[in-house]
């Protein structure tokens, strides 16, 4: 029987010193799935009601679009037609269901702007009492007592100044509140990284989703990887990062549901801080059936 040899306890000291750096120094652990889908509704007013997209069981997240004028004392949003007295009933359903549900600002109109910091505190007055728990007499509520649960910056045009005092004030609303946080914030910016519209407003670091928009552009689509390395090595786990894709085939930058299963979700899974799919838009989702799929590998 050959005989162990015994190692010193210096040795053994070493060893489990090494070992423990070893496992610290280790990279942030790989998030894998997590299920979330989020989809923008309301771009198109033959995509269903916001009640129906809730229901067809394949989002965790719904995105109304837009509030496309503010900032100057005036405030309008555009639904694409759809019957605003019936969204705030359709919020609490979707709410009823663990869906959130954020109202996105700006657009792809030219009739928004942030001018001031003093514009950016009437802003964040108006979406806390026009649709979230604020309750200041004379401001009327488009979905009547329904609230949504955060904002989302989708802010294509204009200048990029003060929308980081706008994220400030409305994050300071939450300070009343214990045990929950009455205004999210969100951001749906492009994916060149860094978008210079949303740049200043996302170093508040109090945007806790971002939806980075991975098409209508052809260098994120050839540089898909670069771009969510540099997104995702930026916020690290401050923020969930979501890889947003297009559902309908005619946009630049979309990806068949397989090259989706084996190509991308592989790779931003690896993120600590992934999130999720986001999905563009409701309306061409619903003709070709995208979040089906992605439910499934998100």
């Amino acid at each position: 029987m050959a005989l162990a040899h015994r190692r010193p306890a210096s040795l053994l000291l070493l060893l489990a010193a090494l070992s423990a750096a070893t496992f610290l120094a280790a990279p942030a652990a790989a998030t894998g799935k997590t299920g979330q889908v989020a989809v923008f509704w309301g771009r198109n007013k033959n995509e269903g009601t916001l009640r129906e997209a809730c229901d067809s069981g394949t989002y965790t997240i719904a995105i109304i679009s837009f509030l496309d004028v503010f900032g100057h004392c005036t405030h309008h949003l555009d639904l694409s037609g759809h019957d605003v007295s019936r969204v705030g009933a359709d919020i609490k359903h979707c709410q009823s269901k663990n869906i959130l549900v954020f109202l996105s600002i700006g657009g792809f109109g030219r009739q928004y702007f942030m001018p001031s910091p003093r514009a950016a505190a009437a802003v964040a007055d108006y979406l806390w009492n026009a649709f979230m728990l604020g309750t200041r007499k004379g401001v009327y509520r488009p979905f009547g007592d329904a609230y949504v649960d955060g904002i989302d910056f989708f802010i294509e045009n204009g200048a990029p100044d003060n929308y980081d005092e706008l994220a400030r004030r409305l994050w300071n609303y939450n300070k009343a509140y214990r045990g929950r946080t009455p205004v999210q914030l969100t951001a749906t910016p492009r994916c060149r990284f860094p978008d210079r519209k949303l740049e200043r407003a996302l170093a508040t670091g109090l945007f806790t989703r971002i939806f980075v928009r991975f098409y209508d552009d052809p260098h994120c689509a050839a540089n898909w990887q670069q771009e969510w390395d540099k997104w995702t090595a930026a916020f690290g786990t401050s923020a969930q990062i979501y890889f947003g894709l297009p559902a309908s085939e005619k946009k630049v930058g979309y990806v068949h549901p397989k090259n989706l299963y084996y190509g991308i979700i592989p790779v931003v899974q690896k993120a600590a801080n992934y999130g999720g799919i986001m999905v563009w838009e409701r309306y061409d989702d619903k003709r070709t059936g995208y979040s089906s799929y992605a439910i499934q590998w998100a």
